[in-house]
């Protein structure tokens, strides 16, 4: 049975729109990833000099720092450039070149997406002696205070993560309500960021928890390879 003639006449005519949309979607997908492989370099090196920025902030006294990753054998080798699988440390030296620190990434889910951080632990202090976000898409004018407010920055100049007998972290990190810290490794939370000023807790627990042990057994690493 034959098309309708309506209907035999509107099909050919359907065709040059579809080949409109065709081309257009491809011309969209073609432009996107063109702008995503121009602009990533750009992106990636802004992102690094963000970081190499921030290493110094957290550890104040280094004046030269190198970055190190965790191998297969579990020792700590010089990070090769853009070889940043794994766990990578970025180790700081003073002016005499001693080794007096480490600059560790983290990060953990916050009220609203991944909160990317960045700490200072010094280990002849056994502290956390800074800490920056690096990346957060919390709340503005709420969550974002985990950036912004001088009290809860405060907590981390001097967050005690000491190693007990056992070489384990003598008092994991925890959070508190605001005005209750009671202890040096406690973190004074926000109020109205609530969630968010115990997720910046959570991350720097787990994260000193899991590294600080494995640093400490591996200082020679990091001495041997300046």
């Amino acid at each position: 049975m034959s098309a309708p003639p309506q209907a035999a006449s509107q099909t050919p005519a359907m065709w040059p729109m579809y080949r409109a949309m065709v081309g257009v979607g491809l011309l969209c997908g073609v432009l996107i990833v063109g702008v995503f492989l121009t602009t990533r370099p750009v992106i990636e090196r802004n992102r690094a000099e963000a970081l190499e920025r921030a290493i110094f902030r957290v550890l104040p006294e280094a004046r030269t720092r190198r970055s190190f990753q965790r191998s297969a054998a579990g020792n700590f080798e010089p990070a090769a450039a853009g070889g940043n699988a794994g766990f990578v440390v970025h180790a700081g030296y003073d002016e005499a070149g001693a080794l007096i620190g480490f600059a560790v990434e983290a990060q953990g889910m916050g009220y609203q997406d991944l909160i990317h951080v960045l700490y200072g632990y010094d280990f002849a202090r056994s502290a956390v002696i800074g800490m920056e976000v690096l990346e957060s898409r919390e709340t503005p004018g709420l969550g974002d205070k985990i950036e912004t407010d001088p009290a809860f920055v405060a907590n981390f100049e001097l967050l005690d993560v000491a190693l007990g007998a056992g070489g384990e972290v003598a008092h994991p990190i925890e959070a508190v309500k605001p005005g209750e810290k009671e202890h040096p490794w406690q973190v004074d939370g926000i109020s109205g960021a609530t969630i968010s000023s115990q997720a910046i807790a959570r991350i720097l627990r787990d994260s000193t928890s899991q590294w600080v042990p494995i640093l400490y057994r591996q200082l020679d690493d990091f001495r041997e390879a300046r």
